[in-house]
C-alpha cells in the first residue's frame, strides 16, 4: 500500500528542489496588463486595445493620443496631415516651458494640436485632434495651437469641407501670457467665419475639456458630442470653490451634466463615433450640395 501520509522529499530524484519558485517578474511580459486609471481592475493588454483603451469593467474612457485618436476614428490610410512646420516661442522666458516644448518636439510634432484631412465612413472632412498629454503641457491653447485652427478653417472654406474637431486642453497657456489668451478671440472668429460660409463644424469634447478652450472653440459647435464621463468644466475645483454660492452637484464637471443642460448633443461612445460622425457628416454633405469627393482629394487638397 503507498505510504500517503510520509511527507514527500524536498528533493527531486534527480537531485534538483521540487518546489522552484518561479520567477513571477520573468514569467509575465512587460505591458501584458493595464491597470484602470478610474476603477483599479487589471485589462489584458491587448483586450484593453481592442477596446480602444474603454475599461471593460467600468467603461472609463481612457485618454488617447493624436495618434491613437486617428486610428480608432478615421478611414484607414485616409488621414493627410497639414501645417506641420509650425512651433511655439518662449516669448516670456517662461520657467521649464523651453524644455516641455523640447520634450513635445521628440514627439515628432510641434504642437499638441494635429490638423489634416481624412475620411470618416467614406466621409472627406477637415479634422483637428487635441493632444493632452504632448509635451507635458496638458493640451493647452497656445500661438501654434491658434494659428492652426485658423488655418484649418480657412482651408475647409476653400475646399468648402465640413470640420470636425477633437477637443482635449487643460486652457489658455498660460507660458505664453496674453498670446495665449488671444487663442480664444481668434478660434471664435474662425469659427464665424466658417458659419458665414455655410461650413459645418462639429465638436467632440473628450477628456478633459477645460477653461479657455471651453470658453471658445469647444462649446462653438453646430454638433457637440461628448465621450462618457469626460470632464467638462470651466475652472477647477479651487478656482470653482471661491466663487460658489452653494454646493454645486456631484456631477457638475461632466459630460453628462452638461448634456441635461443643453451644452452637449449627445454623449457617444468610442466604438460609435466613427459611425455617429459619419452620419452626421452625411446629413450635412447634402445639405452643402457637395459632390462626393474622390479618393485623391484629400491628398490634392493637402
Amino acid at each position: 500500500m503507498p505510504d500517503w501520509f510520509r511527507r514527500r522529499s524536498d528533493k527531486q530524484s534527480n537531485g534538483e528542489e521540487a518546489n522552484t519558485p518561479v520567477n513571477s517578474a520573468k514569467a509575465i511580459p512587460e505591458g501584458a496588463f493595464t491597470k484602470c486609471a478610474k476603477c483599479g481592475t487589471i485589462l489584458y493588454s491587448k483586450d484593453f486595445l481592442r477596446d480602444l483603451k474603454v475599461c471593460s469593467k467600468c467603461g472609463y474612457h481612457h485618454r488617447l493620443t493624436a495618434e491613437e485618436r486617428i486610428a480608432f476614428t478615421v478611414d484607414e490610410n485616409s488621414f493627410v496631415e497639414r501645417d506641420r512646420m509650425f512651433f511655439a516661442d518662449d516669448p516670456l522666458n517662461f520657467p521649464d516651458y523651453a524644455t516641455k516644448l523640447e520634450q513635445g518636439g521628440k514627439t515628432g510634432r510641434n504642437d499638441g494640436l494635429v490638423t489634416g484631412t481624412a475620411r470618416i465612413n467614406g466621409n472627406l472632412c477637415a479634422i483637428g485632434i487635441a493632444d493632452f498629454g504632448w509635451g507635458r503641457l496638458a493640451g493647452t491653447m497656445g500661438s501654434v495651437m491658434g494659428e492652426k485652427f485658423v488655418r484649418l478653417a480657412d482651408f475647409a472654406i476653400e475646399k468648402h469641407l465640413p470640420v470636425v474637431l477633437f477637443a482635449a486642453s487643460g486652457g489658455a497657456r498660460m507660458q505664453e501670457g496674453l498670446l495665449g489668451l488671444m487663442q480664444m478671440a481668434k478660434t471664435s472668429a474662425a469659427i464665424q467665419q466658417l458659419a458665414e460660409a455655410k461650413i459645418p463644424y462639429i465638436v467632440i469634447l473628450t477628456d478633459p475639456t477645460t477653461g479657455g478652450a471651453l470658453a471658445s472653440f469647444a462649446s462653438l459647435g453646430d454638433v457637440i458630442y461628448a465621450e462618457p464621463g469626460a470632464t467638462v468644466a470651466f475652472a477647477g475645483d479651487r478656482v470653482a470653490q471661491q466663487a460658489q454660492t452653494h454646493k454645486p452637484p456631484a456631477n457638475y464637471k461632466t459630460a453628462e451634466f452638461y448634456f441635461d443642460h443643453g451644452l452637449v448633443d449627445k454623449i457617444v461612445s468610442r466604438k460609435d463615433l466613427p459611425s455617429i460622425l459619419g452620419r452626421t457628416l452625411s446629413f450635412f454633405a447634402r445639405g452643402m450640395g457637395a459632390r462626393p469627393a474622390m479618393p485623391s482629394d484629400a491628398r490634392e487638397a493637402a
